[in-house]
C-alpha cells in the first residue's frame, strides 16, 4: 500500500462535510439568492446591468442582441450557464413581473400566459431609464470595485442606486435555510416615505405605513388586507398580502349578466388559471359557473358566465375566490443582505433607512471625487494663465531648449502636471479670447469647489440634496405611475352561493333507526305511512327546505353537516349517512337539527352538558366537528333545541331535577358542566321547557301528561333531584 500524499489532510468526515456545506450555504446566501438592501439586486442582475453599460446600451441608444449581453456577462463576470443569465435578463424586461423594468426588451420576452421568451439570438435589449438611475455616478468613485472571478477586470461590489429598487421592484429568492420574498411597491408612495425619513429619521413604523399603503403589483388586482395587518407586516418585515382579481359586471340583453375579470393576482399565469378553473368546472366543483372564456387581447379579459341569473355576482365571485387562484397570498419576508453582507429580516422603515445611508455614502464619495477633479483642473488652469502672461518666453523655451518641460518647471515654478498640460496645448488655443475663457472657467470651478466643501461639511445639506433627488424621481414618475393595485377591504357578504342555485322546495327528512336517510317531497304529516327496510324502523323525521343545511348529531360528540338538496330522494329507502360523512359503524345518530339561528343543548350519559350555538357548528368537511369532549367510553345521548327557560334532567335512578337554563354555560366545544349528581346510575334524558307551561311527557299508550306543580323537583344545577312523579314512563324518557 502506497504512502499518503503530502497534501492529504486527515479530518473527521462529519467535520469536513459540515465545513464544506457551510461554505456552500454562505455562498448561496451572499452570492446568489438574497438581494442587497442598498441596490435591491442579486449579483447576476448587477453584472447584467454593468455589462450593458460597458456595451453602451443606454436608454435612447440602439438595441443589441441579447446573446451579446449574455456572452459578455458570462465571459467577464458571471461564471454560470447562459440559460440562467438569460432567464434573469428576461425577468428584468417583463412588465408583468417587474413593476419598473430594468431592461428595455425588443422581441418576444414572454407573456402573462406563462409562455417562454424567444431564444437570446432572436431578442434585443438595452437599459431602461430606471437602470440608468441605478448606475448613475458609477464612474465617479461612488462605489467600490473588486476583481472579477478570473482577475482580468473589475466589477462593482454594489451599484450607486439612485432609485429605491429593492422595494420598488421587489425580489424573490430561496437560499439555504432562508428565503426572501419582497413584493413590488409604488415609487410615488416610497418617495413620500423617503422624503419624510430623510427629514425625520426617528419616524415611527406606523407613520411610514401611512405613506406606503401596501404593495403595488404590475398586474394590478385588488389588495384586500386591512391597514392594520399591512402596518404590522411592515413593522416586522414578515407577513402576507391577500390579492384578488379585479372584476366588473357586464349586463346583457334580457336581464342576463357576465363577470369580466380585468386583472389577476401577481405571478398567477393566466393560462394555468383558466386550465385549473376548466378542470374544476368539468369536475362539477364550480356549480355556480356555466362557462369561462378568455377574450384577452392587449388588455386582460376573462369572461365568467354564471349558471343562473338569480345568482348574486358578488356572492359568486366570493365563492370563486375561495376555490380558485383568482385570490392568492403574496408573502412578505424582507430578508436581505445588509451593508456588511449579513443576512437578516428588516422592517420596511429600516430598509428605507439603509437605502438613505447608502445614498449619503455615494453622495460623499462622488463629491470628493469631483473635488479631486476640480483641484486637478484648477491646477492646470493656473498653468495656462502663466502661459498667457509669458507667452513669448514660453514659446521660446519650447523652441530652443532640449528639455523644455524641466526648463518650464524651473523658470515659472510649475509642477509636472502643469508643465505637461502646457506642452500638450494646441497652437490655436494661444489666443487672447482663450485667456478670458480660462479665467471664467477657473472662477466657476472655484465656486463649485466651495459648494462641494460646504456640502461635505453639513449633514443637513447632504440630506437636503438626497431629498431633492427623491423629489425629482417622484416628479419624473408622477404623470405615468398611478397605483395599479386597488386597495380595498374584505367584503362583508352573507349567504351561500350554492343555496342560490338550488330551487327552494319543501321536503321531509326521514332517518331510520339504522341510519338510512332520505328526503321526501313536501311536508308529510307525522302519521304519514312511510316504508322502511325489513328490520329497520322510524327514528327521526323533520320538515325542511331544499336550501337548508342539516346538522347530524352523533353519540361520539361530533356534529356533521349535510346539504338538504343532496339528500337521496324519498322513493326508495335512502342511503346510509355513513356514506356521506365519516360516521363509524359503531356510532349512532341521536338527533337531526336544521342549521338555522338558535342553540342546541348537548348532554352526555355522564351527566355533563352545555349549550352551543347552531350556526357555529356547521362543518365544511366530511369529518364534521368534535363539539362534545368525551372520555372513558362516555356517549352523547341528548341533543335538543333550546326551547324554554328551564331544563329538566332525569337519571337512570329515576330521580328528576329542574333548574333554570341560565345556569348552563354556552360553549363552542368542551365537556360541559355537571347537570345532575348520581351516586349510582347515569343520565337518562333531558330537555328544555317553559316553566309557565309545565312539563310534558308521554306515557304508555301514547297519552300525554303535563305536570305544572314542579316545586318539589326545583333545585340547583348538580343536585341529586327527587324521584319522578307517579306514572312516569320506564325507562325514564320524556318522549
Amino acid at each position: 500500500m502506497s504512502e499518503p500524499s503530502q497534501s492529504t489532510i486527515k479530518a473527521e468526515f462529519a467535520e469536513a462535510l459540515s465545513q464544506r456545506y457551510l461554505a456552500y450555504a454562505l455562498s448561496t446566501i451572499t452570492s446568489r439568492s438574497l438581494p442587497d438592501v442598498r441596490d435591491g439586486l442579486k449579483p447576476v442582475h448587477r453584472r447584467l446591468l454593468f455589462a450593458m453599460r460597458q456595451l453602451k446600451l443606454d436608454p435612447g441608444q440602439g438595441y443589441k442582441k441579447s446573446a451579446r449581453v449574455v456572452g459578455d456577462v458570462m465571459g467577464k463576470f458571471h461564471p454560470h450557464g447562459d440559460a440562467a443569465i438569460y432567464d434573469a435578463m428576461v425577468r428584468l424586461a417583463q412588465d408583468f413581473a417587474m413593476r419598473y423594468p430594468l431592461v428595455d426588451g425588443q422581441g418576444n420576452f414572454g407573456n402573462i400566459d406563462g409562455d417562454n421568451a424567444a431564444a437570446m439570438r432572436y431578442t434585443e435589449a438595452r437599459m431602461s431609464d430606471v437602470a440608468r438611475l441605478l448606475l448613475e455616478g458609477i464612474d465617479e468613485d461612488a462605489v467600490d470595485f473588486r476583481p472579477t472571478y478570473d482577475g482580468e477586470s473589475d466589477e462593482p461590489v454594489i451599484l450607486p442606486a439612485a432609485f429605491p429598487n429593492l422595494l420598488a421592484n421587489g425580489a424573490q429568492g430561496i437560499a439555504v435555510g432562508m428565503a426572501t420574498s419582497i413584493p413590488p411597491h409604488n415609487i410615488l408612495e416610497l418617495s413620500d416615505a423617503l422624503v419624510h425619513l430623510i427629514k425625520t429619521p426617528g419616524a415611527t413604523h406606523d407613520k411610514i405605513a401611512s405613506f406606503v399603503k401596501g404593495p403595488d403589483f404590475p398586474t394590478g388586482g385588488v389588495l384586500v388586507e386591512s391597514p392594520e395587518s399591512i402596518a404590522e407586516s411592515y413593522r416586522t418585515g414578515r407577513g402576507s398580502f391577500r390579492v384578488r382579481a379585479d372584476w366588473m359586471v357586464e349586463k346583457e340583453k334580457g336581464g342576463g349578466w357576465l363577470v369580466i375579470v380585468t386583472a389577476i393576482p401577481y405571478q398567477v399565469q393566466k393560462s394555468r388559471l383558466i386550465e385549473k378553473m376548466a378542470e374544476l368546472l368539468n369536475a362539477k366543483k364550480l356549480p355556480m359557473l356555466a362557462d369561462i372564456r378568455d377574450e384577452s387581447a392587449e388588455d386582460l379579459r376573462l369572461v365568467l358566465e354564471p349558471k343562473s341569473r338569480r345568482l348574486d355576482p358578488a356572492l359568486m365571485m366570493e365563492s370563486l375566490f375561495h376555490l380558485t387562484d383568482l385570490e392568492s397570498k403574496v408573502p412578505l419576508n424582507l430578508n436581505v443582505l445588509t451593508a456588511d453582507g449579513t443576512p437578516g429580516v428588516m422592517p420596511l422603515k429600516d430598509a428605507l433607512l439603509a437605502w438613505i445611508d447608502h445614498r449619503l455614502v455615494v453622495l460623499q464619495r462622488r463629491s470628493r471625487h469631483r473635488l479631486d477633479k476640480i483641484a486637478h483642473r484648477l491646477d492646470v488652469l493656473e498653468g495656462y494663465l502663466i502661459v498667457f502672461l509669458n507667452l513669448d518666453e514660453v514659446i521660446a523655451i519650447i523652441r530652443e531648449e532640449d528639455h523644455p518641460k524641466e526648463k518650464l518647471m524651473e523658470r515659472f515654478r510649475l509642477n509636472e502636471t502643469q508643465a505637461n498640460a502646457i506642452l500638450d496645448m494646441r497652437l490655436r488655443s494661444l489666443r487672447r479670447l482663450e485667456e478670458m475663457e480660462i479665467r471664467g472657467e477657473r472662477d466657476q470651478l472655484a465656486a463649485e469647489r466651495d459648494q462641494l466643501m460646504a456640502l461635505l461639511d453639513s449633514e443637513d445639506a447632504q440630506r437636503s440634496s438626497i431629498s431633492d433627488d427623491v423629489k425629482a424621481i417622484k416628479s419624473a414618475f408622477s404623470r405615468s405611475d398611478a397605483r395599479r393595485t386597488r386597495l380595498d377591504t374584505m367584503p362583508d357578504i352573507e349567504g351561500d352561493p350554492m343555496a342560490m342555485l338550488v330551487e327552494k322546495e319543501p321536503i321531509t327528512i326521514i332517518c331510520s333507526e339504522k341510519g338510512w336517510i332520505r328526503a321526501a317531497k313536501g311536508h308529510l304529516a307525522a302519521d304519514a305511512e312511510i316504508k322502511f327496510k325489513e328490520g329497520d324502523g322510524p327514528q327521526h323525521q323533520l320538515h325542511a327546505e331544499t336550501t337548508d343545511k342539516l346538522l347530524v348529531v352523533a353519540d361520539n360528540g361530533r356534529i356533521y353537516t349535510l346539504s338538504c338538496d343532496k339528500l337521496p330522494g324519498g322513493r326508495g329507502f335512502g342511503e346510509p349517512v355513513s356514506l356521506m360523512v365519516e360516521l363509524g359503524s359503531d356510532t349512532s345518530i341521536i338527533n337531526l337539527v336544521l342549521a338555522k339561528s338558535g342553540k342546541i343543548f348537548l348532554a352526555a350519559d355522564t351527566g355533563h352538558g352545555f349549550v352551543t350555538d347552531i350556526e357555529s357548528n356547521i362543518a365544511q368537511t366530511r369529518n364534521g366537528k368534535q363539539v362534545m369532549s368525551l372520555a372513558g367510553g362516555a356517549k352523547t345521548i341528548v341533543a335538543r333545541l333550546v326551547e324554554g327557560d328551564h331544563l329538566v334532567v332525569v337519571g337512570t335512578n329515576r330521580k328528576m331535577l329542574v333548574f333554570p337554563v341560565s345556569e348552563l354555560p354556552e360553549m363552542a366545544k368542551g365537556r360541559g358542566v355537571t347537570l345532575q349528581r348520581y351516586k349510582d346510575g347515569s343520565l337518562a334524558d333531558a330537555k328544555t321547557f317553559n316553566l309557565e307551561d309545565g312539563l310534558t311527557w308521554q306515557q304508555a299508550g301514547g297519552r300525554t301528561r303535563t305536570e305544572r306543580e314542579l316545586q318539589p323537583w326545583m333545585g340547583k344545577r348538580a343536585a341529586a333531584g327527587r324521584l319522578v312523579p307517579t306514572g312516569f314512563p320506564r325507562p325514564a324518557r320524556f318522549t
